[in-house]
C-alpha cells in the first residue's frame, strides 16, 4: 500500500499561475500551452519565467501537433525545443508517441531520451488513445529516465477510465508506482486510486475557479483542497486517521 506523501502535479500556463500552484500545496508544475486543446509546446520564454517564479519542479508539454504522431521535421523541433526548456530550469519533460497503427512509437520517443542526458520524463495521455493500453505499458517499460506516466485510463477521461486504472494498478507494483492519474479527475475518484496504490495525481482546469483554463488562474485555495483530499485519502488507506 502506498504510505508516502501523494504527488500532486499542476498544470500552469504561465507565470501568473505559480503562485496559486505554490502556496496551494503543489509538488511538481506542468507547463503547457493551448490546454484546452490537450497541451502544446510552450514559448521557451513561458518556461523560463515560470521556473523563476517557483521552486518545485517543472515538467514541460512536448507536443506540436494535434494526434500523438511525430514527424522528421517535428521531431528536430522537438528535440531542439527540449533543449531550450532544459536550459531555462526545467527539470522533465512530458511527450509521448504513437504510430499509424496506434502503438507506442519508440523510435521519437528513444531519439528525444538519447538527448536528455538522464532527465526525468512523463509518457503523455497518448497512453490512453493506444490500441491495446497494457501491450502500450510494456512497450514503455525499462525505457531511460522514465518515471512517470499520466493516465486516464481511457481517452474520454477518468470517470470513463476509472476501472481500468484500478486494474491496471493493482496488476502490476511498477505500474501502480509509476501511474499518474489525470485527465477529467474529481475528488470521488481519489479514494479508490489511492487504495489501488496510486501516488501521483494530476490536475489541470479543476485548480482554476470555474474550470475555465482561459478565464481563471490556478487559485490556491483549489489547489489546497486538493492536497487536503490526497493527504487524507492516503492516511485513511494506510489505516490513519488524518490528525
Amino acid at each position: 500500500m502506498h504510505e508516502r506523501r501523494p504527488l500532486l502535479e499542476v498544470a500552469v500556463l504561465h507565470p501568473r499561475d505559480v503562485q496559486g500552484a505554490d502556496e496551494g500545496g503543489a509538488d511538481r508544475l506542468f507547463v503547457c500551452a493551448e490546454a484546452a486543446a490537450g497541451g502544446r509546446c510552450p514559448e521557451p520564454a513561458v518556461v523560463s519565467s515560470v521556473c523563476k517564479e517557483s521552486d518545485v519542479p517543472v515538467r514541460v508539454a512536448l507536443r506540436v501537433a494535434d494526434g500523438f504522431g511525430a514527424t522528421g521535421g517535428e521531431l528536430v523541433r522537438l528535440v531542439g525545443l527540449a533543449e531550450d526548456y532544459l536550459s531555462v530550469g526545467a527539470a522533465g519533460l512530458v511527450f509521448g508517441f504513437l504510430d499509424l497503427d496506434l502503438e507506442v512509437d519508440l523510435e521519437p520517443c528513444l531519439r528525444l531520451v538519447e538527448h536528455l542526458g538522464g532527465v526525468p520524463w512523463t509518457f503523455s495521455r497518448a497512453i490512453d488513445s493506444a490500441l491495446s493500453p497494457e501491450r502500450a505499458w510494456r512497450r514503455i517499460r525499462g525505457l531511460p529516465g522514465l518515471d512517470t506516466v499520466v493516465s486516464a485510463g481511457s481517452p474520454q477521461g477518468v470517470s470513463t477510465g476509472l476501472d481500468d486504472l484500478v486494474s491496471l494498478a493493482g496488476s502490476d507494483e511498477w505500474i501502480a508506482s509509476t501511474l499518474m492519474a489525470g485527465g477529467g479527475l474529481r475528488p470521488d475518484h481519489v479514494p479508490w486510486l489511492v487504495r489501488a496504490g496510486i501516488g501521483k495525481f494530476h490536475i489541470g482546469a479543476s485548480a482554476r475557479p470555474g474550470g475555465s483554463w482561459s478565464k481563471a488562474h490556478v487559485e490556491a485555495g483549489h489547489v489546497r483542497s486538493w492536497r487536503m483530499l490526497l493527504d487524507d485519502a492516503t492516511e485513511l488507506a494506510a489505516g490513519r486517521h488524518p490528525a
